[in-house]
């Protein structure tokens, strides 16, 4: 267990910090978006909407409801001696990463997935008494093999924020596996197809980086793509309109102010530290997601 002055500071570290370590996606192999082999579904299952005709509450509304804990994950395996000890924030330790989610069960958790926090946010339907989100971000082999098992045991469901252009590479998730973790009930988002930053896009950008992934990934699941977390966690209130223009509903930072127009799109999320056992997790958790916190 680390000492308090250590948490408080990497705590401090981890609300400035990107949802992947910046040179990720400098590390990421180029590839050509068309080259993954997707037929996408002419037809694609309509997202669940049972309340199409009702009124969506207001930003200051959403703004002044209490927040849902939500968790972001990257890679979850243990730590090699060529990890840097940035990048052990986003790799956590496969036994830590039980130990949390552990403490999170023991400590009456119940996971929602997005339709739920969105029609808690936009219309005051009911949640779970302490409800939380688990998310991964970048279409990690190891979420699929180490993680969504004992998230099984459990009964946990999770987002998983997908990369498209990782799809089918070494280390990372196939198709087939994407689908599998669809069909046990957890919920596929889009991450972009490779990681930039969305502050800089550009005229074709947006179909490069937006609309393509979400039709890659509506192909493979066959239900149309609602979420999306942004790369690095960084937004601007420029490119709010564009997402909505491309269907998103709700959209993902950290653990940073959210938009005061645009709360649906600037959910926040915290990250989960690889150095943190359950207890210190829910600690800093619960200081994060305060009511005074907006």
């Amino acid at each position: 267990m680390k000492q308090n002055g250590y948490v408080s500071g990497l705590f401090f570290a981890l609300i400035l910090s990107s949802c992947q370590y910046q040179n990720t996606a400098d590390k990421i192999i180029k590839g050509d978006l068309n080259k993954i082999d997707v037929e996408v579904s002419e037809v694609l299952q309509p997202a669940e909407d049972t309340a199409k005709e009702r009124k969506v509450a207001s930003a200051a509304e959403i703004l002044a409801r209490k927040q849902v804990p939500i968790l972001c994950y990257h890679q979850i395996r243990d730590w090699t001696a060529k990890d840097s000890k940035s990048a052990k924030d986003y790799i956590t330790p496969i036994d830590i990463f039980k130990d949390q989610i552990k403490a999170l069960a023991d400590s009456g958790y119940t996971t929602i997935l997005p339709d739920q926090l969105y029609n808690y946010l936009a219309y005051g339907d009911e949640l779970p008494e302490k409800p939380i989100m688990l998310t991964f971000d970048d279409n990690d082999l190891s979420q699929y093999e180490n993680a969504a098992p004992f998230l099984k045991e459990y009964g946990f469901k999770a987002v998983y924020f997908v990369m498209t252009v990782t799809i089918g590479r070494p280390k990372y998730m196939s198709k087939e596996q994407i689908k599998e973790l669809y069909d046990d009930g957890n919920v596929i988002g889009s991450h972009t197809w490779d990681h930039h930053n969305v502050k800089k896009y550009e005229g074709e950008d947006w179909v490069t980086q937006i609309e393509k992934p979400s039709k890659v990934l509506e192909g493979i699941i066959g239900k149309k793509i609602d979420d999306f977390a942004y790369p690095f966690g960084l937004w601007s209130p420029e490119v709010l309109p564009e997402l909505q223009k491309r269907g998103i509903r709700t959209a993902f930072i950290l653990s940073t102010k959210r938009d005061e127009n645009q709360p649906l799109l600037t959910i926040r999320r915290m990250i989960a530290s690889g150095f943190w056992g359950g207890k210190t997790l829910i600690n800093v958790m619960d200081k994060t997601f305060a009511a005074s916190r907006n």
